[in-house]
């Protein structure tokens, strides 16, 4: 964000103190005492020894209360499923970052999101842990729970959480299909809704839910898992149009192939492969993620983008 100059800056002090910019330029004018007709004897007093402590402290003034206001407003609930690594935890760390206050939540790498709380808090944020299956309601109303008894309120919902069970369409078992949906479909529509109905209540919200590219042109060995992300992005346009009147934004980012652990392991020429189906030629970061992320959560600018799937891939799908 750009600063505002410093002339601004006093004008909209001036303004909430009660001097509009017209009053201020009329006391720039101010020449006394002024005899007519006759000799002329016009002696011009400056600005600042006619009234320069009396605005000097109606600036004061106004800078303490802009202050105190400023530190009233209440940092942004963010709750972020599936935080304890990846791309999970490089989105709650960047909110943690601007302020936020974040629930960190895990379903078996307890240590790990500890360590993501310490993080956020070190950086400045607050931020709580909760171990719980997305694809569950019970676990779901409970997270909820523990984000509205330890701040109050959710402003923003980041889906995150997901699982991959990968294998051929013919020898898929029906266990890889559902453990699949369950988590990564079901578990975003639980969220979701849970989210939603404490964001109606006051009619604000942001919602951005983690998809994949493979969901807008599939994967062999990925049916599960490109059916269901194709799922969250029908459903993230869905419940941007159902929620649209209350203020909540809806949108999905579709990341393409992010450096992570699985990355790591893959071999030399399975990794050449796919970077050259990469026009920039390079594996994503987690935290180029995260800042489109932020950025639709926090943004001012975000406000008015809703339904809309971004990919984020080194140009692999466009």
């Amino acid at each position: 964000m750009a600063a505002a100059s410093a002339a601004g800056s006093a004008v909209v002090a001036l303004n909430s103190a009660g001097i509009s910019h017209r009053k201020f330029a009329s006391v720039r004018q101010v020449a006394l005492p002024v005899k007519l007709p006759g000799s002329i004897n016009l002696q011009c007093r400056p600005m600042g020894s006619v009234s320069s402590s009396g605005i000097k402290a109606q600036v004061a003034t106004v800078e303490q209360v802009s202050t105190e206001a400023a530190q009233k407003v209440e940092a942004p609930v963010v709750v972020v499923t599936g935080a304890s690594r990846g791309i999970g935890k490089a989105v709650a760390l960047a909110l943690g970052r601007a302020g936020c206050k974040v629930l960190v939540n895990y379903a078996r790498s307890s240590k790990e999101a500890e360590e993501v709380c310490k993080e956020i808090e070190a950086s400045g944020g607050q931020a709580l842990t909760f171990g719980g299956d997305v694809s569950k309601e019970a676990d779901v109303e409970s997270m909820i729970k523990t984000a509205i008894d330890a701040w109050g309120t959710i402003d923003v919902l980041i889906n995150n959480a997901g699982i991959t069970r990968d294998g051929l369409l013919m020898r898929m078992k029906m266990s890889q299909w559902q453990e699949v949906i369950d988590l990564n479909l079901t578990g975003v529509f639980l969220c979701t809704q849970a989210a939603a109905k404490i964001m109606m209540k006051k009619r604000k919200g942001r919602i951005i839910n983690i998809a994949s590219v493979v969901g807008l042109v599939g994967n062999v060995g990925q049916a599960n898992y490109s059916a269901a992300k194709a799922g969250v992005i029908g459903l993230t346009k869905t419940v941007a149009k159902e929620y649209a009147s209350r203020n909540i934004t809806v949108n999905a980012v579709a990341p393409g192939f992010i450096a992570s652990d699985m990355t790591a392991k893959l071999g030399a020429d399975f990794e050449k492969k796919i970077l050259e189906a990469i026009p920039l030629a390079r594996y994503g970061q987690p935290e180029e993620v995260a800042g489109l992320v932020e950025f639709l959560a926090l943004n001012s600018a975000a406000g008015y983008i809703t339904g809309q799937v971004l990919t984020i891939d080194g140009g692999m799908v466009m």
